[in-house]
């Protein structure tokens, strides 16, 4: 069985893409990569893919704030303790604007990683990780 490159695909449904998109074109740094239609965005960072898809208008009442969500969290990962500092800062400032709020401040963790939460408009929560061994990987663009 071949060895899989990691994780580098991700696919988000959401309530409303153009706010999404500036969400994560502002916080995220994601480029454009390929727009088929006017309901699906599909980013990359240079090492990652991220999908947004649009909810069907139709369907949205299905998708309004649950109780829970089976998501706990994705993350990106920063090359440094003062990146994430700077990020925090970053969406402190333009959370309003970007419909993104602070999960959790930063927090120094056992293991040495450091990192923060914050949540993009439909209620995804990302960590923003500052990891020891991930965080000194060079990848190949």
């Amino acid at each position: 069985m071949p060895m899989h490159q990691g994780l580098r695909h991700l696919a988000l449904r959401v309530t409303d893409l153009a706010r999404s998109r500036a969400f994560y074109e502002r916080f995220l740094a994601m480029k454009v990569v390929w727009e088929p239609d006017a309901d699906n965005v599909y980013f990359s960072s240079g090492f990652d893919n991220l999908a947004l898809h649009q909810i069907a208008r139709s369907d949205l009442a299905q998708y309004q704030p649950p109780h829970g969500q089976l998501l706990d969290h994705f993350g990106v990962i920063l090359q440094s303790p003062a990146h994430v500092d700077e990020l925090f800062r970053d969406v402190q400032a333009d959370a309003e604007r970007y419909g993104a709020t602070i999960a959790k401040p930063p927090t120094q963790h056992r293991d040495g990683s450091y990192s923060f939460y914050f949540t993009d408009p439909d209620g995804n929560v990302i960590q923003a990780l500052y990891e020891p061994t991930l965080s000194q990987l060079q990848l190949k663009r």
